[in-house]
């Protein structure tokens, strides 16, 4: 069964001048967090000079479509110098344990002459909606199931306690092709703070679908899950949205062609769209995501229509 989904236009798109410097370009990674009516906190990951990325925000009206507060300066700016985020935090998703909100982020370290990588860390979103890091350590690292680089997880509270969570892992840098494999792996917890990581959830084909990212998903009320999420072929594409389903959140079926989601005839998203994050507002169901230019063009938004 085909998902549909219909495209509501560009919510959000940087200013070219008048940014504050660690947020002059790029709107990456579109979180929301609901504040009151209508109106969401929209977290995103944006851009310095340098690259490096910091999370700022834009409160919007999701039915309006319109940008009510446009916050100046980032919520939190990448580390220094030897840190785990010292070149770039990109944010995932939020999940509340032990009456605290959580935001999880990718780490990003860019070492000279070295590799990029990635690690996990964990942020404390107060009720104020401002973020504080927990730890200047990795709340995940890298170990012998995700020997690489990590990034972009999402955790989901399971109905019978515990929690889930999907997250990337490079497996290697080329896997044959010239395209790393970094796929979505799965780890389980009782608490949301100690995790015990289980390895691939969904499955991956060579040349097809075998470099994944921010996984995003939805859980039915007939207890079937749904997952979106950014990927590449290896042979030279720019990413495109695929789409996963499970019975039980724990076999998963590849199912590229039910995104219900892909480029533009022209625009700002007729190159690559990535980055998806699904949400139910009122009854809706609406998807966040990003187009041309890793979020260098903003966020757009688009509303479930129907199965076909």
């Amino acid at each position: 069964m085909t998902k549909c989904w219909k495209k509501l236009g560009q919510l959000y798109v940087p200013k070219v001048s008048g940014q504050h410097p660690k947020l002059i370009s790029h709107a990456a990674n579109p979180l929301p967090v609901h504040m009151a009516g209508d109106v969401y906190r929209i977290f995103f990951s944006g851009r310095d000079g340098q690259n490096r990325s910091s999370v700022g925000a834009v409160d919007v009206d999701i039915v309006q479509r319109i940008v009510i507060t446009e916050h100046h300066s980032p919520f939190f700016e990448h580390g220094p110098v030897g840190s785990f985020y010292s070149d770039g935090v990109s944010i995932g998703n939020c999940y509340k344990a032990n009456g605290i909100r959580y935001m999880l982020f990718m780490g990003w370290q860019n070492p000279p002459g070295g590799h990029w990588r990635g690690d996990i860390g964990r942020l404390i979103v107060t009720p104020e909606l401002s973020l504080q890091l927990e730890d200047e350590e990795p709340f995940m690292g890298i170990d012998s199931t995700d020997p690489i680089s990590l990034s972009y997880p999402w955790v989901q509270a399971r109905l019978s306690g515990g929690f889930d969570m999907w997250y990337g892992s490079t497996l290697t840098w080329d896997a044959g092709n010239g395209e790393m494999l970094h796929v979505i792996q799965h780890a389980s917890s009782d608490d949301g703070s100690n995790w015990g990581r289980t390895g691939l959830a969904v499955p991956y084909q060579l040349g097809i679908a075998q470099a994944f990212s921010r996984p995003t998903m939805v859980v039915n009320d007939g207890g079937d899950f749904e997952m979106w999420f950014s990927y590449r072929s290896g042979a030279g594409e720019k990413y495109s949205i695929g789409y996963a389903r499970s019975e039980d959140g724990t076999s998963w079926k590849l199912d590229l062609n039910s995104a219900g989601i892909d480029v533009s005839p022209n625009g700002w998203d007729s190159e690559m769209i990535e980055y998806p994050f699904i949400f139910d507002h009122n009854g809706t169901r609406y998807m966040l995501y990003n187009g041309n230019g890793y979020g260098k063009t903003g966020f757009g938004l688009a509303v479930f229509e129907k199965n076909i």
